[in-house]
């Protein structure tokens, strides 16, 4: 009886540890997001799936929200577009108070409040990212809010 106990915990104990590593992956997947967003890099764009799920949302001036959804390659067009101005500009995000949570189906959910660079307000954002049975992980969904109120133009 001991030994079936033993391991059972045993077992419990490797399956936590397995998603905490899977939640670290995530988190770290999210950190070296950061870095190539804000270094330019060209690999970030691997890190989206082709059917991933791309939010705005566009926080107006009277503090309301309207929700700008395009499709992955048109994002990622833009994204291309968008890299050469904010680079002569030396333009970055910081980020604080990440948080990942669990999702199922090795899918996470990466929360946090994204700073401009120059700018002392903070945005909600979000990124949901599953992890491939290749174990590379993809980014599925994102939803970053923007004071960029010409975003408002592609609204549905």
């Amino acid at each position: 009886m001991k030994k079936i106990l033993l391991s059972l915990i045993t077992l419990c104990f490797v399956a936590l540890s397995a998603f905490a590593d899977d939640k670290q992956d995530a988190i770290n997947f999210f950190n070296s997001y950061v870095k190539g967003a804000n270094t330019y890099s060209p690999e970030i764009i691997e890190m989206y799936s082709p059917s991933a799920k791309i939010i705005r949302q566009v926080v107006k001036p009277d503090g309301t929200t309207q929700n700008v959804n395009t499709d992955t390659a048109t994002y990622i067009k833009q994204m291309k577009l968008g890299q050469a101005g904010a680079k002569l500009k030396h333009y970055t995000n910081s980020y604080t108070n990440i948080t990942a949570t669990q999702l199922g189906q090795g899918r996470y959910k990466i929360s946090s409040l994204r700073q401009p660079s120059g700018e002392s307000y903070k945005l909600k954002t979000y990124m949901v990212v599953q992890k491939q049975p290749n174990g590379k992980w993809l980014i599925v969904e994102e939803m970053m809010q923007t004071k960029v109120q010409s975003l408002l133009k592609y609204a549905k």
